[in-house]
């Protein structure tokens, strides 16, 4: 399963969450090495050679993901939407141009079995945020930048719109635990 969002919706904690519930492999798009050079990339390539990176590192969880599914169940904080839905809101492109890219590798990529796009208020997201221990320059650009969160929700709207694993889960008012037994709840159902 694939937890998506903008950053500080509660993805990584509830990765952590139903990792260990469900006994899960857990990886974050992007994996090592990609996670350490993310910074230098985003400071220094043009958006082309940017999203060369970005796609290079989503091949490489997908890898990782079908390797692990060997030993259990895998639980990913973030995937293929991020990093089309991130590139395009920073970048100033339409999301449409970031999915043609990366159509020619859409085969090769593992798909989801089920994509969870968590959604949250401007107030609830601010909140989060605030107390977020491991904020980096997406984290505050997100706010500071204008324009960016309207983007970046627009393009995972659209994104959860044509993903047939989607389900949208708003996190206003809800603790971890509760958002993980939504989810638990959700995968029981469709084993049965």
């Amino acid at each position: 399963m694939v937890l998506e969002g903008v950053s500080g919706v509660g993805k990584s904690t509830l990765t952590r969450l139903l990792a260990k519930r469900l006994g899960a492999t857990t990886i974050h798009t992007l994996p090592e090495p990609h996670t350490g050079l993310s910074s230098v990339i985003n400071a220094q390539l043009r958006p082309l050679p940017q999203f060369a990176f970005y796609l290079s590192g989503l091949l490489h969880a997908s890898d990782v993901v079908r390797e692990a599914l060997s030993a259990g169940p895998v639980v990913a904080d973030r995937y293929a939407s991020s990093v089309m839905a991130c590139h395009a809101a920073v970048n100033g492109v339409h999301l449409s141009q970031v999915q043609k890219l990366i159509a020619p590798f859409n085969p090769y990529l593992l798909a989801s079995d089920a994509t969870f796009y968590l959604a949250s208020s401007d107030r609830s997201l601010k909140e989060r945020l605030e107390t977020k221990t491991d904020v980096k320059q997406d984290d505050t650009d997100m706010s500071s930048v204008p324009g960016r969160l309207a983007r970046l929700r627009a393009n995972f709207e659209v994104l959860a719109e044509e993903d047939p694993s989607a389900v949208t889960l708003p996190t206003d008012g809800r603790s971890p635990d509760d958002l993980a037994d939504a989810i638990v709840k959700h995968l029981e159902e469709r084993r049965a």
